[in-house]
């Protein structure tokens, strides 16, 4: 038996799996905790399964491998994954953040390895770059990228068939990266005008009043100012995608994540046009597709770390 965790800023989920095919049992979300003491969020997942477990009618000392897709970036301590992630820990950019904690990092890694035999924990990004290369729009893809344009901006990144990870499992981390002079705006991580603090979910509500649902909504409904505004995120977005395409020479890229999804149509043919405005040795060739397993990436993703 197998526990799928993932672990988001804005909820965890968890579900069971029994081994056999693409199942999932038990499935439960919560808002992620960010109150208490720095372990709440593992002990919140182990809540959860437990919970799982219960209502599957499955003994809870049965289910010994967990997969865990998170949201990083992670720091080891003791060789464990610790999350320092902007969404979840407040202590990164401080009070002006509005996080109720002030925590630098979380343990997941440890706390997780005491109730469970076999633990794996993969930057979110990661996780679902890895469902996508085996169960939807990656299969067969050698050079790819998986990106989530969510609450946070992450990427899963492949060249030549292996995944990238890094020296603490944070390749991918291209929501951290600078791709405009805009400067008025803070990301949880502590950095100013990154990607992220510019164009994520969470960032959208912040920077023009409006959550990112609704300002998409109106600018598919012909709102001028809106229509606008999401340019301009695309714009910066597009950068971004372009950069992982020039420095990773890329075939596909799988797109994901609630505000690219709820609004594939309209975000996607504005993505691919920045893209392909530059370079075309390095762009053509490369395509920009929604992710295969659309909004059930995060379902699968902890549990392709099982496979």
């Amino acid at each position: 038996m197998k526990a799928c965790i993932d672990i988001g800023g804005t909820k965890v989920a968890v579900s069971l799996n029994t081994g056999a095919g693409l199942e999932l049992l038990g499935k439960r979300s919560e808002p992620t905790i960010k109150t208490g003491s720095n372990d709440a969020v593992a002990r919140q997942v182990i809540r959860m399964v437990d919970e799982a477990c219960a209502e599957a009618g499955i003994p809870a000392d049965k289910v010994q491998r967990a997969g865990v897709s998170s949201a990083g970036p992670f720091v080891l301590r003791a060789g464990m994954v610790e999350l320092s992630t902007p969404n979840i820990c407040g202590g990164m950019a401080g009070p002006a953040r509005g996080l109720p904690n002030d925590w630098l990092t979380a343990p997941i890694e440890a706390p997780l390895r005491r109730r469970f035999a076999e633990v794996r924990v993969e930057n979110d990004a990661v996780a679902a770059l890895e469902a996508e290369r085996r169960w939807g729009a990656l299969q067969g893809y050698e050079h790819c990228a998986y990106v989530t344009w969510s609450t946070g901006v992450g990427m899963g990144l492949c060249v030549a068939g292996r995944v990238l990870r890094g020296k603490n499992g944070n390749a991918g981390h291209g929501g951290h990266m600078f791709v405009s002079d805009n400067d008025e705006a803070l990301c949880g991580c502590g950095n100013i005008g990154d990607l992220e603090a510019l164009v994520a979910g969470n960032a959208v509500a912040r920077r023009f009043g409006s959550d990112a649902a609704a300002l998409l909504q109106h600018a598919k409904a012909g709102d001028a100012a809106a229509a606008q505004t999401v340019d301009e995120l695309c714009r910066v977005m597009g950068r971004a995608l372009y950069n992982i395409t020039a420095l990773l020479d890329l075939q596909r890229i799988s797109l994901g994540g609630s505000v690219f999804l709820h609004n594939a149509g309209y975000l996607l043919p504005r993505l691919d046009a920045e893209v392909k405005a530059h370079l075309p040795a390095l762009t053509e060739g490369c395509e920009l597709v929604p992710a295969g397993l659309g909004d059930k990436v995060g379902d699968y993703a902890a549990l392709a770390l099982l496979v």
